[in-house]
């Protein structure tokens, strides 16, 4: 019989703010990103993988949301009988995109300040795009995945308020994902609330940062 397997984020800490690329921590870690549309949720999910509440704040003041924020996070794998094997890595916190008080030149600014980290980061080995469920269809959504599949991104699509949709909802909204947004990995539904899809997206972190 296998062991049994326990996958968990055991240590999470805030790093550093960014407003340009020379500001970025340095080091060799590899990095995890998280992107969505404002209010999808991004927030939510990091403080639900790392079991932190409060790690990852949400700002009523759009000039703070206008950073990339790096967390270090100790990922520990441990099975019965056998000694754990940590791996560290970045949770980046990107700024959101369709703000609603944002337009004209805050937000050509800000999809250029996505871009320089997407295109410049050396480090990120997966980037997760944070969907609403409720609504998989949203052209705002189509627009941010179509750019980065365009430029190699490796995505994780991600289903956020998984609880808020009946069993059978929450099925259909994920295949529209999977079939709206393509890619090497099916997406994820999560709920921040109940913690549903955190084993599975832990196990992808792994994957990736062991490749």
């Amino acid at each position: 019989m296998d062991s049994k397997q326990d996958l968990r984020i055991i240590q999470a800490a805030y790093t550093a703010s960014a407003v340009r690329s020379n500001q970025y921590p340095e080091g060799d870690l590899q990095e995890i990103a998280f992107l969505g549309r404002s209010n999808v949720g991004k927030s939510s999910l990091i403080n639900s993988l790392c079991n932190q509440r409060g790690l990852a704040r949400v700002s009523g003041d759009p000039g703070k949301t206008r950073t990339v924020n790096f967390y270090t996070v100790v990922l520990q794998e441990k099975q019965e009988d056998q000694q754990a094997f940590r791996q560290s890595a970045f949770f980046v916190d990107l700024p959101g995109y369709g703000f609603a008080r944002t337009g004209g030149k805050n937000r050509d600014t800000w999809s250029s300040f996505i871009n320089e980290y997407v295109q410049q980061s050396q480090r990120l080995v997966l980037l997760c795009l944070l969907v609403d469920l409720r609504h998989p269809g949203l052209p705002i959504d189509a627009q941010a995945y179509a750019w980065l599949a365009s430029h190699g991104v490796p995505l994780q699509l991600i289903g956020t308020k998984a609880d808020k949709l009946k069993a059978s909802e929450l099925k259909r909204n994920l295949s529209t994902l999977n079939q709206q947004f393509p890619g090497v990995f099916p997406a994820i539904a999560y709920s921040s609330l109940k913690h549903s899809g955190r084993d599975v997206l832990l196990a992808r972190f792994q994957e990736v940062i062991n490749n």
